[in-house]
């Protein structure tokens, strides 16, 4: 193949005084959390929530529960394609990475990158080419390559020079369990990411993440109601430092009490068989402003602006790239 595909990784910080840019997907969920009048106050509350949830995890040597500070970046990555794109680059996805001050040193620790993760082609997949393959169809079902070009994508961009430049650790993405699958406890324990559960199915998105080369487990971490779905490449277990797992959770735990407060901002949690579901009732809002409708919504007009500029204007070279990539 003579097509080449090249990555630019921009970092900003995502702090009191983020701004979402003019390029920065509107669906990402934190863009929600920084528009509108009440911007301040919600992101100063999110960040409040992230450390305390820090603290109480990492307990040890830290009498008070105010030794650490999360600090948040959002890296957004752009793709050009050789000899195509026209020296412009094609957003990509955008991702969250944390990094953990330690008041008591002066240290700043490395977190893990991944954590909330956003992706133009994911839109397209989920909120476009899903609906038109189901239209008129007796049986929910998913195109036979659904995800494949979006899974190559990722694993290309993770092996590329440009992530190994910036990035120490392969990427931990974490999520919401599935409203559509059951979970079950074992009796595995991990001192940081809690008690372990097993799903009965594999979900959609769990398929998707695996073309993604990401193998899943869930956990529901000490103080929690509910297991995080936490995607990897490595040894979940043995890669992450304790404060980098904590990282993670801290701010993920913290997204989704705001995102799904149905599941994790849940007045009783989850028990020996949970099925999560944003139909409960027994739950506690918190004091943060988040406009779910509306991202459901753009995320279909964010699909089709996809498909309009990525996946048409450039669908043979694509379509090349992906019948010939292996890894």
């Amino acid at each position: 193949m003579s097509k080449d595909f090249t990555f630019a990784i921009k970092s900003i910080c995502f702090d009191e005084d983020y701004h979402p840019s003019d390029n920065t997907r509107i669906t990402t969920n934190f863009a929600n959390l920084a528009r509108g009048s009440s911007r301040r106050e919600n992101l100063r509350n999110t960040f409040r929530m992230i450390d305390n949830r820090f603290n109480a995890l990492a307990h040890w040597d830290n009498p008070k529960g105010d030794r650490y500070t999360v600090n948040l970046e959002i890296i957004s990555v752009e793709m050009s394609i050789d000899g195509e794109s026209n020296g412009t680059s094609l957003p990509l996805i955008e991702i969250l990475k944390t990094n953990i001050v330690d008041r008591k040193t002066g240290e700043r620790i490395e977190g893990i990158a991944g954590n909330n993760f956003s992706s133009y082609v994911r839109d397209y997949d989920f909120s476009v080419l899903l609906l038109e393959h189901n239209k008129r169809q007796p049986k929910f079902s998913a195109p036979e390559d659904f995800g494949d070009l979006h899974g190559k994508l990722f694993k290309y961009f993770v092996n590329s020079s440009a992530y190994k430049g910036n990035f120490n650790k392969p990427p931990v993405i974490c999520l919401s369990v599935s409203s559509s699958r059951t979970y079950r406890r074992t009796a595995n324990q991990h001192p940081v990411l809690g008690i372990e559960y097993l799903q009965d199915e594999y979900s959609l998105t769990d398929e998707y993440f695996k073309k993604m080369g990401l193998k899943v487990r869930y956990f529901m971490p000490p103080g929690s109601v509910a297991p995080l779905a936490f995607y990897f490449s490595g040894d979940l277990l043995a890669d992450y430092t304790s404060l980098e797992l904590i990282g993670t959770i801290s701010t993920m735990d913290t997204f989704q009490k705001i995102y799904r407060p149905e599941i994790y901002n849940a007045n009783s949690a989850a028990g020996e068989s949970y099925q999560p579901s944003l139909k409960h009732e027994d739950f506690s809002l918190t004091r943060i402003v988040y406009d779910r409708e509306e991202r459901s919504r753009l995320a279909v007009e964010q699909g089709r602006f996809v498909e309009e500029n990525f996946i048409k204007p450039y669908q043979t070279v694509l379509e090349q790239w992906s019948a010939n990539y292996a890894i």
